[in-house]
């Protein structure tokens, strides 16, 4: 994919990885609508984008999003490339964590972000382009502790992506998934803990891990390639990703059961 004149539609896209791909995709050429919950900050990384659309809403509002949907597609003619990064973390232990945690981060992280990309599909299908980038986690890969309802919605939200791109294989549209794993953000300081609350500190690991500007050029170069599968990590995070990274074999075996009318025979009851 060549990104130039592309428009590029980001949430999450008022700090950390979203604001980093929305002045790298800038830099690369694309228009690019800009939303999230906070307009100031948004404006802010609008303001380092050139030409860019600010369309601020709460990605667990159904009405705002579909407004949000129409006003991107006409804004330029059309969204080539959505970018689902909207999403909270969590640092608790499962025995102490409230229900209430594990809804919340599911409506946000997992729910909200597959009506993003389900309002998009029918657009792009279409036109028979477009591509659709789910940021998941290195935690959507392997379970790691304090995080399980982040792991429960990340790895969910990996599957929702892999069945999607087997059902949109003959269209012309792309899916990608994006694994990263520590990357310079706030993640780990506005994640949920037990009760609900923001946890208000950071990380060691994530203050030391991958500066946002450059992970996001990791993912958008692998992008351009046509990768199905983008883990960005570095060190023991790495090993765990490539360790569970999906085999290219098997994208290709989902796709040609498609191809060979796998789900017509679904739909006749075959």
């Amino acid at each position: 994919m060549d990104f130039t004149g592309k428009t590029a539609w980001i949430t999450g896209a008022s700090s950390g990885i979203g604001a980093a791909l929305a002045r790298d995709l800038s830099r690369r050429g694309a228009h690019c609508v800009l939303s999230g919950r906070d307009e100031a900050r948004l404006q802010s990384v609008a303001d380092d984008c050139g030409e860019a659309l600010v369309l601020p809403f709460d990605v667990r509002d159904d009405d705002a999003l579909a407004e949000a949907r129409d006003k991107a597609i006409h804004w330029k003619g059309g969204v080539d490339i959505a970018f689902a990064n909207a999403g909270v973390s969590q640092r608790s232990r499962a025995l102490d964590t409230d229900m209430k945690v594990y809804r919340e981060i599911i409506a946000i992280d997992l729910t909200a972000q597959i009506a993003f990309a389900q309002g998009l599909i029918g657009h792009m299908s279409e036109r028979g382009s477009g591509a659709l980038a789910f940021v998941s986690s290195i935690a959507g890969k392997v379970g790691v502790p304090m995080r399980t309802a982040y792991c429960a919605v990340k790895f969910g939200l990996a599957g929702y992506a892999d069945a999607l791109r087997a059902e949109l294989s003959q269209s012309g549209v792309g899916v990608h998934v994006i694994y990263p794993g520590s990357v310079v953000t706030d993640v780990a300081r506005n994640a949920l803990v037990a009760d609900g609350s923001a946890r208000g500190r950071s990380d060691k690991a994530i203050d030391e891990g991958i500066p946002a500007r450059e992970a996001a050029a990791t993912m958008l170069d692998a992008i351009a390639r046509g990768e199905r599968e983008i883990i960005v990590a570095r060190g023991f995070e790495e090993q765990m990703g490539e360790t569970r990274r999906t085999p290219d074999a098997l994208f290709d075996q989902v796709a040609g059961m498609v191809a060979a009318g796998y789900m017509e025979r679904m739909e006749a009851g075959e």
